[in-house]
């Protein structure tokens, strides 16, 4: 799975890299070494414009959590942020998402915990890892998003609608498969109009996008057991600490 993450690009810079043509503005944005589910994400998706009456790319800030339009609240988004690709095109919380509202989570690199035998006082504890693109580039995670309506508010309240999102696993390949058996699924840039294209709806040749990670390869470090709390963030989160485990 993958359950925390790291963004530290700005709007404005993921509207160059990914092409997109309209962004939010950078000013509040706060870069993060330590994103957890329910946190408003970046993401690069592609909805009608209402200026223009066209489909545009946009970045937008989303939540981490995807809540199914039909749910009768948001209460299980924070289980809902990771989607198995063998099965997001049928399971009903993902399959109109899948059909329809798809986009890209860019990240710098995302964590993933171990098992290891002994820490302070021999008891045994998790040792986080984190997996990032060996070249440096961030990297663009599979997502789909979703609207969720609180009917006890009436349409025009800004707050009655709920726009949230969840990342697309895979079985995990090379170096992420020695910390975990499923990694995020990163989308090729050749790949990256046809996901994104509201308009590409069918199910087999939108599967045919998702076969393998982008072959991007990752390197995995051993990393503090501050990560471990919410509360915790900063760059020091990426330092480097001794494996306790064996390659």
């Amino acid at each position: 799975m993958c359950g925390r993450f790291v963004s530290t690009t700005g709007p404005v810079d993921l509207a160059r890299l990914f092409d997109a043509s309209t962004a939010l503005s950078d000013t509040g944005f706060v870069p993060s070494w330590n994103i957890a589910p329910t946190r408003d994400v970046l993401t690069v998706l592609e909805r009608l414009d209402r200026d223009s009456g066209e489909i545009a790319r946009q970045v937008r800030a989303l939540r981490w959590g995807l809540v199914p339009s039909w749910a009768k609240d948001p209460s299980g988004g924070a289980r809902m942020i990771n989607a198995r690709v063998e099965t997001v095109h049928e399971k009903p919380s993902f399959r109109r998402a899948f059909a329809a509202r798809r986009c890209i989570i860019p990240g710098d690199g995302y964590y993933e915990w171990r098992q290891a035998p002994g820490g302070p006082a021999g008891k045994p504890y998790k040792q986080p890892y984190y997996l990032a693109a060996a070249d440096g580039s961030l990297l663009g995670m599979a997502g789909l998003y979703e609207f969720w309506k609180d009917r006890t508010r009436p349409d025009d309240d800004p707050l009655a609608w709920l726009t949230t999102c969840t990342i697309i696993t895979t079985e995990a390949t090379d170096a992420a498969g020695r910390v975990h058996d499923r990694m995020p699924l990163t989308i090729t840039a050749a790949n990256r109009d046809a996901w994104l294209d509201p308009d590409h709806t069918d199910p087999d040749s939108l599967r045919a996008l998702l076969h393998t990670p982008s072959g991007t390869e990752l390197t995995v470090t051993a990393v503090s057991t501050d990560v471990n709390s919410v509360r915790n963030d900063g760059v020091s989160l990426l330092t480097k600490v001794e494996d306790p485990l064996p390659a």
